[in-house]
């Protein structure tokens, strides 16, 4: 028997991943570990395209690990994920990772640490205070004034980061510098990585049906029941893709009809980055889906690992 191994199957949202991982790891015997950073949060089903539970193949972990008024960080999705990894792989088998969210895929694959930051901490509520009183581009503004590399790669309106980065500032360390450190990272486990991808005018056409069928399937009750739990935007589960937009139909400041469009263009723009991210990564290997099936794409996948077993890949 060959020895366990973590294989990834990656590629922008609406490209098929779910169903040709959970392909791979039916003929591997194993289970799928989801690495999608919204998948994490209970209640948040329709607009993240979990797949339901009477439905999946294989066991998938990592999803419904947390309340989405809870702000699950990224090093904690670390920790958590590389202990179902751990578990599969003491277990005699291989992992079987699934996701289009390029951090969290490579929180657990790579060496990567993540400064914890003090939540509710004197430091953050100042910081906060100050965004409160004087708005985003003035506590942009400040980072700016303070660390001019750092403000450069943050958004103005992204003020959660700023937050963060002005926190960083006062611990010591500089955003800039350890976002350098994470685009220089080792292997912490030796994954295979197999990425699916399609013709643009093919996945965005997905992109539009994935949308229309999740407001088909309740997203706004969903979003709906999540809001009156307590959700808002400025959770992070709140800023979800598709979730952001209908809590702000739900609140009136646009019609639920502009919220649909609106999902659809940021889905697609996320699909952009998705793959502008993987493409920076060497070891991906690719799979055209406008020339295959996804049975066939997990054929490929099983077939490369067991020439790599046998030394003939």
């Amino acid at each position: 028997m060959r020895r366990p191994a973590v294989l990834a199957v990656v590629g922008p949202t609406a490209s098929g991943k779910s169903a040709t991982a959970e392909l791979v790891a039916e003929r591997l015997g194993t289970s799928v570990v989801s690495v999608d950073a919204m998948q994490v949060y209970r209640g948040m089903d329709v607009g993240t395209a979990k797949t339901p539970a009477c439905e999946r193949r294989v066991p998938l972990l990592m999803v419904d690990v947390c309340d989405p008024l809870e702000n699950y960080s990224v090093s904690l999705f670390q920790r958590d994920a590389r202990s179902c990894v751990d578990a599969l792989l003491s277990g005699g088998r291989d992992a079987v990772l699934c996701g289009g969210t390029g951090l969290y895929l490579d929180a657990v694959i790579d060496e990567m640490e993540f400064p914890s930051g003090e939540k509710g901490g004197e430091r953050r509520r100042a910081y906060e205070g100050l965004l409160a009183e004087r708005g985003p581009a003035a506590l942009h503004d400040l980072l700016a004034e303070r660390d001019p590399r750092s403000a450069r790669l943050i958004h103005p309106n992204n003020s959660r980061r700023v937050v963060r980065a002005l926190e960083m500032l006062d611990e010591g360390t500089s955003y800039a510098e350890h976002h350098e450190g994470l685009l220089a990272r080792k292997p912490h486990y030796e994954a295979g990585i197999w990425g699916l991808t399609m013709s643009r005018e093919r996945l965005y056409a997905r992109i539009d049906r994935r949308v229309d069928e999740m407001f088909a399937s309740g997203l706004v009750d969903e979003v709906r029941a999540l809001a009156a739990r307590g959700l808002t935007s400025e959770l992070t589960a709140g800023q979800a893709i598709g979730y952001k937009e209908v809590l702000e139909a739900l609140s009136g400041a646009c019609a639920m009809s502009d919220a649909v469009e609106q999902v659809k263009v940021r889905t697609r723009r996320y699909a952009k980055r998705q793959l502008s991210w993987l493409r920076r990564d060497g070891r991906v290997r690719w799979i055209d889906l406008d020339g295959c099936d996804v049975e066939a794409a997990a054929e490929r996948i099983v077939n490369d690992v067991c020439r790599e077993e046998h030394g003939t890949l």
